[in-house]
């Protein structure tokens, strides 16, 4: 128990400090700080309405006025001070949840991103499921919960502070009957309220102690459920074609039933809680005056000493059961970091892997052409695809890579494009040369068409009259009124026209080395023929390509062929074009 509680705090440290020594922990620091003295002073009026509540309830008793409409204005003044300083405290709270927030997700959007991590954590390492979860919805969780937990355990520790100081002087001593002439206990009160919420904490711990578990797969079975639901939204059409409704409606139920049956076993651990909870809530409403109830009858103290008394009571017992309060928080915030903690884990096991291991090494060169030297290429599960290939790509010739399915073609453009993990060799590229790659499957951001055609540049970097070239020549002209309308387009076209609007974009952006990936596969000869010829106008661009089309071998001067490979890793031939 003692391990695992410090091995929490090492992790949630892990997770804390960057922030809070990083280039804005003065703004960060000074906003805490801030929170932390609107906090005391929240502390300090209700220590001053502890007191005043004494002299209230005696003008009450001796039917004072004139002290009853004093100590009203005074309530008044404290109450006004508790109302800025309780306002201003959640603003400033606001504040740096959303500044740790932004850094925390720019920090780790730069890692999931840098060195492809995100690629190499999909490749390898299936078990951090929804990476997009874990950024969007736990760190904000997990910032949140961090500052409200803090500032409300650091409200109870000065609160207890503060009313513990103030139970002893007015609880007195009792005796108690142990032994000749008893055992005198000062400060009686204190140790009532200490037992109390001590036996209370333990029995909250007892109770909610698996919902931290249960949490943890909550957060985990609701991003695949909402995962499952963005992709049916990305791929309607396709559904739709295969008539797959029913199919799909079976995978919602499967992944929601994991859900539901998550859901309803919190909620019975939650109800054992909440009895409990609910129980000592109550009791603790009452508890105060039953302790404080004998002194008052037998004289010791007056109506505004037992209201004092029992404020005060209440204050401590309060603060000593803020981990009763918070412990179903407790538990869904270490879910939380426990999240973060796998998945910063898994991304520097990644990215140590990207550095020491990067498999084949890309090499930049002042020539012009491309080679790859001593290739190897595998797949994750250790099959080899491609042993000891060598390659040489020359400016200005055309080449198109064949083979049967699965041999490695795309493989062999992965490794070209430095993104491939597993393998060995080294790739040569020319210095300063510009390379665009072409996948089957264009990628289209959802935003304005400028967008979709300028990617990966901003959509300033072309103007209308470029990006209406670019649209005519490759048979989209009917798209150019549509230039700045948002919408999903990788859902609004048809796989021909994502293809067209992938030529557009080596249009645009001239590439020195092109490499297409059955870039034209949706086109018909045609349409793929009229593509072909499109970048044949780009004398500077040098187009290497995968295909299996009869066709494609006129439209390119060379012909490399992948051979081999069921048994062992296959090679690189030459064949004529």
């Amino acid at each position: 128990m003692l391990n695992t509680f410090r091995n929490f705090l090492r992790d949630l440290w892990r997770l804390t400090k960057p922030y809070w020594t990083s280039n804005e922990r003065w703004v960060a620091r000074s906003l805490l700080a801030a929170v932390i003295l609107l906090n005391l002073g929240t502390v300090f009026v209700a220590v001053e309405i502890n007191k005043w509540q004494a002299s209230f309830f005696n003008s009450l008793e001796k039917k004072d006025q004139v002290e009853f409409m004093r100590l009203l204005g005074v309530f008044g003044g404290l109450a006004l001070a508790y109302i800025v300083m309780a306002v201003y405290q959640l603003y400033l709270s606001q504040m740096l949840q959303i500044k740790w927030r932004r850094w925390l997700t720019e920090r780790y959007l730069d890692d999931w991103l840098g060195h492809r991590t995100y690629y190499r954590l999909q490749l390898t390492d299936r078990a951090t499921d929804n990476p997009d979860q874990r950024i969007a919805d736990d760190l904000n969780s997990f910032v949140g919960t961090t500052l409200s937990l803090t500032l409300g355990l650091l409200n109870a520790v000065v609160t207890l502070g503060s009313f513990l100081y103030i139970l002893w002087g007015l609880s007195g001593a009792i005796t108690l009957p142990i032994g000749e002439g008893g055992v005198t206990v000062p400060g009686y009160l204190v140790w009532v309220a200490l037992i109390y919420a001590a036996a209370g904490t333990w029995l909250a711990h007892l109770i909610g102690r698996p919902l931290v578990g249960l949490n943890f797969t909550r957060q985990r079975v609701e991003a695949d459920f909402r995962f499952s639901l963005v992709r049916f939204r990305e791929n309607t059409e396709a559904i739709a074609l295969y008539a797959g409704e029913e199919d799909e409606k079976r995978g919602f139920m499967r992944r929601f039933v994991a859900v539901a049956e998550n859901w309803w076993d919190i909620m019975r651990r939650q109800k054992k809680l909440t009895w409990f909870q609910a129980f000592y809530g109550q009791l603790a409403v009452i508890f105060p005056y039953v302790v404080v109830a004998p002194r008052y009858f037998s004289g010791a103290i007056a109506l505004g000493g037992l209201m004092q008394t029992a404020s005060a009571f209440g204050q401590v017992q309060g603060s000593l059961s803020w981990f009763i309060d918070a412990y179903a928080t407790l538990a869904e915030w270490k879910a939380t970091v426990d999240r973060l903690v796998g998945f910063r884990s898994a991304m520097d096991v990644a990215g140590r892997a990207a550095v020491e291991a990067p498999g084949v090494e890309r090499v930049m060169q002042p020539r012009g052409d491309i080679a790859a030297q001593s290739l190897k290429l595998s797949l994750p599960n250790g099959r080899v695809l491609l042993e000891d290939a060598q390659l040489v790509l020359q400016p200005g010739v055309s080449t198109l890579v064949t083979g049967p399915s699965g041999c490695g073609k795309s493989t062999l453009f992965r490794a070209f494009a430095g993104i491939w993990p597993f393998g060995e060799g080294r790739v040569f590229w020319p210095e300063q040369a510009r390379i665009l790659f072409l996948p089957q499957r264009p990628y289209l951001p959802i935003g304005t068409l400028r967008q979709v055609l300028s990617y990966p540049s901003s959509a300033e970097a072309f103007d209308d009259a470029t990006l209406t070239d670019a649209l005519n020549r490759t048979g989209l002209g009917r798209l150019q009124e549509r230039l700045d309308e948002q919408q999903h387009w990788g859902m609004l076209l048809s796989g021909g026209e994502q293809q067209r609007i992938g030529f557009a974009r080596a249009w645009l952006h001239r590439p020195a080395w092109l490499f297409l990936d059955e870039a034209s596969s949706a086109l018909d000869d045609a349409a793929e023929r009229a593509m072909y010829e499109l970048l044949e106008e780009l004398t500077q661009t040098t187009v290497v390509s995968i295909g299996h089309r009869a066709g494609l071998a006129a439209l390119h001067r060379r012909r490399i062929v992948i051979e081999g490979g069921d048994a062992g890793g296959g090679s690189l031939k030459e064949a004529s074009a």
